[in-house]
């Protein structure tokens, strides 16, 4: 018998979503993941030829029988073809919490197969938009050197800005906001926990400001819980982020079934005939 630990997000890709109305929605960073935070993106990845594999754990309880042992299936790892990039589904595996949401995606780049470390690692609660996290992969696959810098933070900046974001009054170089203020990319200080290689990170003592790397996240309303959280450790190369950046400010609309309860009524909607 086989029991997941969160049934509400299926490893399945196949498994069925329940008869609704499609529509198209905008702006995508308040569009959610569309009830599928696993499916979108594990989909995207096989057709890149990644592989993956499941790590499963077992219980067996006193007295019971072999054929009623409980197998829970766990973190998903889907690996690059050459083994210098990965993502982790790690929803079902007790994650830690982000802006108090759970990690759903840990994303991860090594220089090359000689360490077993992660140079860097990103992390993606559930209802990041699924086509921002799918673009974000795609030019992690595209990039020969994925631990390599190759441009500087206001790549990021002026990917968000190009499609009307407004820059930072505080902070102009560091950071930027929707027309509507519900959700902000910001280069600012790592979160506990976040994986990376800069021996800065390691090294930084409690009282002492820690590495720099930019965070993203949704807040539909002042005080609000947030809908979604990103957190890019200090090595994740600005052009990757930028990828991100440009996705998730596109004005392009998205297609939906399930939409977010704390932003629908925020979102413009037209039905997909």
């Amino acid at each position: 018998m086989e029991a997941p630990l969160y049934p509400e997000f299926p490893l399945d890709p196949s498994a069925p979503i329940s008869a609704q109305c499609a529509y198209w929605v905008g702006p995508r960073h308040l569009a959610g993941d569309d009830g599928r935070p696993y499916d979108a993106v594990a989909d995207t990845l096989a057709a890149l030829g990644w592989t993956s594999l499941t790590i499963v754990r077992g219980r067996h309880e006193p007295d019971e029988a072999p054929e009623d042992r409980q197998v829970l299936r766990s973190t998903v790892l889907h690996i690059s073809p050459d083994s210098i990039r990965w993502a982790q589904w790690v929803l079902a595996d007790e994650p830690f919490h982000l802006g108090e949401l759970p990690i759903a995606w840990q994303v991860s780049a090594r220089a090359d197969t000689s360490s077993p470390l992660a140079a860097w690692s990103a992390y993606f609660t559930p209802d990041v938009p699924g086509e921002v996290l799918v673009d974000f992969l795609v030019a992690l696959d595209a990039r020969d050197q994925p631990a390599s810098p190759l441009a500087g933070p206001e790549l990021v900046l002026d990917a968000v800005t190009a499609h009307g974001w407004l820059r930072d009054i505080d902070q102009p170089q560091a950071g930027a906001t929707d027309p509507t203020f519900t959700s902000y990319i910001s280069l600012g200080e790592v979160p506990p926990l976040i994986q990376d290689a800069d021996p800065r990170a390691l090294t930084a003592e409690a009282d002492e400001v820690g590495v720099a790397g930019w965070q993203a996240w949704s807040e539909p309303a002042l005080g609000a819980p947030c809908l979604w959280a990103v957190s890019f450790g200090a090595s994740v190369p600005h052009d990757l982020v930028a990828a991100f950046a440009a996705s998730l400010g596109s004005t392009a609309p998205v297609l939906r079934r399930v939409l977010p309860e704390a932003t629908r009524e925020r979102l413009l909607r037209a039905p997909a005939s």
